[in-house]
C-alpha cells in the first residue's frame, strides 16, 4: 500500500491536472480574444479587398489575374500489332520482367508517344518561337531552358486509358491567344504522327494523292508535246524530216499510253484507300478543336479567402500563446536570473 501510495504521489498527470491545463489554455484565448478577433478579421478584409483589387485591375498588373484553359480533344487508337499481343501473353503469364530483357515487353503506344512530343524540347521550342514566348514573358536569362519550363507549367497533354481521349490544353490571362497555342499544337502533333507514318492508310493517300499530281502533269506535257509535233508535221514538206517527227510522235503516244495507265491505277488505289480510311479508325483524329472560354479556370477567389481567415486565425492563437509564454517568463524570478547570467 505504501509503494502504491508513494507511485500516486509520483504520479505528475492526473484529470485534475488535465482540465486545470485547459482551462488554462482557455483563459490564454480569452485574454487575448481581442488580438484574435481583430487578427482574423484584418485576414479576413485583406483577402477580400486583395481578391477586388486582383479583379479591378487590368490582367496585366494584376497580382491574381484570372486565367483559361482552352482545351481541344482527340482520339489516338493505340494498334494492336502482332508485338503487343505476344507482350500482354508475356506479361499475363508472369514473365514481364523477361520479356523486357529480350526486348519483347514495353509500354510502348500511341498515346505514350504524343505525350512524349508534346513535351520535347524541339516541340516546346517550335511553339515559343511561333508565338515569341520570350518576348511576351520577358525572358531575360536563360532563355531557351527558361521558356521550355515556363511552357511546361501552362501546356499540358493528358491522356484518358478508359476511352482513348488525349486533351492537349494551355493557360493564359489572354482566352483568345491561349486557344491559338492549342489549335497550333494540336495542328503540329497531327503533322507530325502523319511524318511518322504511324498511321500508314493516310500516308498512303498522300503518296497516292502526290504521284497522281505528278502523273497527270507528265500527261499533259506529253500531250503539248504531241501537238507540237503532229503541228511541225503538218507545216513541213521534207519527207526526212517528217519520218524522224513521226517516229518521235509515235514514242510521245506510247509514253502516253503508259502514263495514263499509271494514272488509272493509281486513282484506283486511291479509291480503295479512301474506302479503307471511311471502314477504319485513324490513329490520329481530332473531336473537338478549342474554343475560346468564356469561365476562368483559375484562381479560386473564395478558397483564398478561406485560406487567409483561417491563416489569421491560427497566426493569431499561436502569437497569444507565444506572448503569455514570454509574460510567464518576465514573471518568474529564477528564470529572469538565468536569462540575465547568460547575457553577462
Amino acid at each position: 500500500m505504501a509503494e502504491e501510495n508513494i507511485a500516486q504521489s509520483n504520479n505528475p498527470r492526473s484529470d485534475s491536472d488535465d482540465e486545470i491545463s485547459l482551462i488554462d489554455l482557455l483563459a490564454v484565448l480569452l485574454k487575448y480574444k481581442i488580438m484574435i478577433i481583430f487578427t482574423t478579421l484584418g485576414a479576413a478584409v485583406f483577402a477580400v479587398i486583395f481578391s477586388i483589387l486582383s479583379l479591378k485591375l487590368s490582367p496585366e498588373k494584376s497580382p491574381l489575374p484570372n486565367k483559361y484553359t482552352p482545351k481541344a480533344t482527340m482520339l489516338i487508337m493505340d494498334g494492336d500489332s502482332s508485338g503487343s499481343s505476344l507482350s500482354s501473353m508475356i506479361s499475363a503469364s508472369g514473365l514481364g520482367s523477361l520479356a523486357g530483357l529480350a526486348g519483347i515487353g514495353g509500354s510502348s503506344s500511341n498515346s505514350a508517344l504524343a505525350t512524349y512530343l508534346i513535351k520535347s524540347d524541339s516541340f516546346l521550342d517550335m511553339v515559343t518561337d511561333e508565338f515569341g514566348l520570350v518576348e511576351k514573358w520577358e525572358i531575360k536569362k536563360s532563355p531557351k531552358a527558361n521558356s521550355r519550363k515556363a511552357l511546361k507549367e501552362v501546356l499540358s497533354a493528358n491522356y484518358d486509358k478508359d476511352t482513348g481521349v488525349f486533351t492537349v490544353s494551355f493557360t493564359d490571362i489572354d482566352p483568345v491567344f491561349a486557344c491559338r497555342v492549342v489549335d497550333f499544337c494540336v495542328e503540329k502533333l497531327e503533322i507530325k504522327f502523319i511524318e511518322l507514318g504511324l498511321d500508314k492508310n493516310i500516308l498512303e493517300k498522300n503518296n497516292l494523292e502526290e504521284n497522281i499530281e505528278l502523273t497527270k502533269d507528265k500527261i499533259i506535257d506529253l500531250q503539248n508535246e504531241i501537238s507540237q509535233l503532229e503541228f511541225k508535221v503538218s507545216n513541213l514538206y521534207s519527207a526526212q524530216n517528217m519520218e524522224a517527227i513521226s517516229l518521235q510522235t509515235n514514242l510521245l503516244k506510247l509514253e502516253l499510253e503508259a502514263q495514263q495507265q499509271i494514272y488509272k491505277q493509281l486513282k484506283t488505289q486511291l479509291e480503295l484507300t479512301k474506302i479503307t480510311l471511311a471502314s477504319e479508325k485513324p490513329v490520329f483524329q481530332i473531336l473537338e478543336k478549342a474554343s475560346v472560354p468564356d469561365l476562368k479556370s483559375k484562381p479560386s477567389r473564395g478558397k483564398l479567402c478561406i485560406i487567409l481567415t483561417f491563416a489569421g486565425f491560427f497566426i493569431s492563437v499561436f502569437l497569444a500563446f507565444l506572448l503569455n509564454a514570454v509574460a510567464n517568463i518576465r514573471k518568474d524570478e529564477e528564470a529572469m536570473q538565468k536569462l540575465s547570467l547568460r547575457k553577462k
